[in-house]
């Protein structure tokens, strides 16, 4: 079998209406896997499974609101009960609170960024052990959707930064207590590509200046993750857990 083959292998990706994970869901089913995408905005995750089975692939669409434990279990059912047992779960559900520093947020935009964004890492994580553990499956696969600004940011990021940085910690603790489980945990993180969450800095005044910083002088586009996408989706990586996958264009290299 080709090492990065997707065939046979059940992805369900969280926060898929729009952004990275309308991108992924796309990517994952070309490379012949059979994919549940769930989101709050069901008319827009309704509209892109429309589009993946009209391109003759295998797809579901799922309501989910990641900050909720019945909903992350209805969806991690729904998966199960249209495709069998999950192989793969992409947590990429993410949000913003807008430019904003720690003294121009308040509670409520704290505790909404850091429930969607990490909280919500964990419980589908927790989640999916057990039903790894309930179906007997011979392991699992999560794949955490990070970023550059776990370790390299910049002013009006708190608490999206924060958050990130926690997730990517959270993926190394996970791929240590998760391996006796048989489920291998890494992340992904993508430089700056412009997305809902990175539209605000990327389309400002200040983006020519901010690109020149970039060693390879360009932001991201959404196909500069596909290949990494299909490693930690697939076999080839199977002896990689605790992984951190950076996709930058060296804006990290930049800033040390």
């Amino acid at each position: 079998m080709e090492p990065f083959q997707l065939a046979n292998k059940n992805i369900a990706i969280t926060g898929a209406s729009s952004g990275f994970g309308h991108h992924f869901s796309g990517v994952l089913a070309r490379a012949g896997a059979r994919v549940v995408l769930g989101a709050r905005r069901m008319d827009k995750i309704e509209a892109r499974v429309a589009e993946l089975r009209a391109a003759g692939a295998e797809a579901l669409g799922v309501s989910l609101d990641v900050r909720n434990q019945d909903s992350i279990d209805d969806f991690l059912e729904a998966a199960e009960q249209a495709f069998g047992p999950v192989d793969v779960v992409i947590n990429n559900a993410g949000v913003q609170a807008g430019a904003k520093t720690y003294m121009m947020i308040d509670e409520a935009d704290w505790d909404f960024v850091m429930e969607t964004n990490l909280k919500s890492a964990w419980l589908m994580a927790k989640t999916y052990t057990e039903r790894v553990i309930k179906n007997a499956q011979t392991g699992g696969n999560i794949i955490n959707i990070s970023s550059i600004t776990d370790t390299r940011t910049i002013k009006g990021q708190f608490p999206y930064a924060v958050s990130k940085g926690a997730l990517t910690r959270m993926t190394q603790v996970l791929a240590l207590e998760a391996a006796k489980y048989g489920i291998r945990v890494n992340a992904l993180a993508p430089g700056y590509i412009l997305t809902d969450v990175s539209r605000l800095l990327l389309e400002s005044e200040g983006a020519p200046e901010f690109v020149n910083g970039i060693p390879m002088r360009r932001v991201g586009e959404f196909s500069d993750l596909d290949g990494p996408l299909l490693l930690l989706a697939s076999d080839a990586s199977s002896y990689m857990t605790g992984s951190v996958l950076v996709v930058d264009g060296g804006h990290i290299c930049a800033s040390l």
